[in-house]
């Protein structure tokens, strides 16, 4: 279940400002059972963004409005969270969004070359989008994955290792609809849209599908062990 499909009839209901919010009753459904995890309806607040992210695949005025009511909470307060946290968009990326690490490590490593290369391939810039609306690119501050430098992101799974060349053969079979599979976990790279959902604790049944650690984040544990 990725939390993206719907029904056909739209419910609707009117935010603090007034504006018209429409959601179907499935959407309104899968909200109020993220809500019902917690024992204090705010602490939903983060995954009730990523499911509206989910939706439309970004964090829309609407949904934050009616994350407000759901949580009586003021619409400041949600879009105080939705902008201090970069993993929520406030206007659409791609269907493939795509994160170079540009900090110490990747950067001396071979990211800011991938990202200049990857920027001038695609013909877009920081934040852009293509124009099929298969990719955008951002540069990301950390992926917390320093020993596998240089890293890439993609809809937050895992590319280890990159090259110029390996990232340019990554976006163009995005954009082909053939991406190829994440270093670390799931087999099959999914949609921004998608793993959205995945983030808002809509579980897609992939958890366990693929490597879950590489080589060199073992490597302590088995020194310590006493391997070699």
């Amino acid at each position: 279940m990725t939390g993206v499909q719907t029904c056909a009839l739209p419910i609707s209901s009117y935010g603090r400002g007034g504006s018209l919010m429409a959601f179907t009753s499935e959407q309104i459904s899968i909200m109020d059972s993220i809500i019902a995890r917690y024992p204090r309806k705010r602490s939903a607040i983060m995954p009730l963004l990523h499911y509206v992210q989910s939706i439309d695949g970004y964090v829309t005025n609407e949904g934050i409005e009616l994350i407000g009511q759901k949580l009586e909470l003021a619409t400041a307060e949600v879009t105080a969270v939705s902008t201090f946290y970069t993993q929520y968009k406030s206007k659409p990326v791609g269907e493939y969004h795509v994160g170079i690490c540009t900090n110490t490590l990747c950067a001396v490593m071979g990211g800011d070359l991938i990202f200049d290369a990857v920027k001038e391939h695609l013909g877009i810039e920081n934040d852009g989008v293509t124009s099929d609306g298969k990719v955008s690119v951002e540069h990301i501050e950390c992926n917390a994955a320093c020993d596998y430098a240089p890293v890439v992101m993609v809809n937050w799974e895992f590319y280890d290792n990159q090259t110029v060349q390996s990232v340019k053969d990554l976006v163009d079979g995005a954009r082909a609809g053939n991406p190829p599979a994440p270093t670390r976990g799931p087999k099959t790279l999914r949609s921004w849209k998608q793993n959205s959902a995945v983030l808002a604790g809509i579980s897609d049944g992939l958890a366990n599908e693929g490597v879950q650690a590489g080589e060199p984040t073992l490597l302590g544990l088995k020194k310590a062990k006493g391997g070699a």
